[in-house]
């Protein structure tokens, strides 16, 4: 069995300093909550920046280098930049794939349309058609966000197409409102259509997280966590940072007998040069 690959998650696009106090905002909280991750075990840090008037998440390309430059100089984190910018708000396709120019290892390719509470995620597929087309353009490796079966058939299909190159590395997203849900059920049922030389990780939301991880974990897969997918750490007590779950799976997986991978090693994995 592999080692096990870390994701952190850090922000996100919505959560608030009202939702709870701990969230990094500005570009020197998210690259310390990543520093802090990277020192508890994660290699991958998942990243999106926030509107310093609003707060919220926004695809400023000049807010992504002031995350992705001091990262690149202190740490060996592999940086999977998100092409999502809000859910629900549907930014123009030049806008999600700006972070691309900054070459990341990864970015995030939701791989089909959803409801999310009572907002549409648009990723229509001429949005996936550029995005593709664009990634291998600029050597980022897509990271397959997949949020039911559908979409796990959406990048089969590109790839037969010679859209997205294999090895394929999909990241299950289990536990939104109207996607898959977080049960050990839907996992197995969306992990027996990848193929075989495909790489996994498991994100569970809210509650989910730690079930869904620990799943992850058992079958060989791959665990992100962080507060992007949940802001609490137990039931009723907010989490106080995003190391503050790397931690718990790193402690978890050690006491388990799977290793943690080094980013180095978390390449090599990945199949990223």
């Amino acid at each position: 069995m592999n080692k096990l690959i870390i994701t952190a998650a850090l922000t996100g696009s919505r959560i608030t300093r009202e939702q709870t106090p701990h969230i990094p905002i500005t570009p020197e909280e998210i690259v310390q909550s990543a520093i802090e991750s990277w020192n508890a075990g994660a290699s991958i840090v998942h990243i999106h920046v926030r509107d310093p008037e609003t707060g919220l998440g926004c695809q400023d390309l000049s807010l992504f280098e002031a995350v992705v430059n001091p990262l690149r100089e202190k740490t060996d984190l592999i940086l999977g930049l998100t092409t999502s910018g809000i859910p629900g708000k549907n930014l123009p396709t030049e806008q999600r794939l700006a972070p691309l120019k900054l070459k990341p290892e990864l970015a995030s390719f939701d791989a089909g349309s959803i409801n999310l509470g009572n907002n549409l995620f648009a990723n229509p597929p001429d949005f996936l058609e550029e995005a593709a087309i664009q990634m291998k353009k600029t050597g980022v490796k897509p990271e397959l966000e997949v949020f039911d079966l559908g979409m796990v058939m959406t990048c089969l299909r590109m790839a037969q197409e010679g859209k997205i190159d294999p090895p394929l590395h999909f990241q299950l997203v289990l536990g939104t409102p109207y996607g898959a849900p977080a049960t050990p059920k839907a996992l197995l049922h969306l992990r027996e259509h990848l193929p075989g030389n495909a790489t996994w990780s498991v994100l569970g939301a809210g509650k989910g997280g730690l079930p869904m991880a620990m799943m992850a974990m058992i079958m060989g897969g791959h665990v992100r966590v962080g507060m992007e997918d949940t802001i609490y750490y137990a039931k009723g007590v907010l989490a106080k940072s995003n190391a503050q779950f790397v931690e718990r799976i790193s402690r978890i997986a050690k006491e388990y007998g799977r290793d943690i991978a080094s980013p180095a090693e978390a390449r090599k994995i990945l199949g990223l040069t």
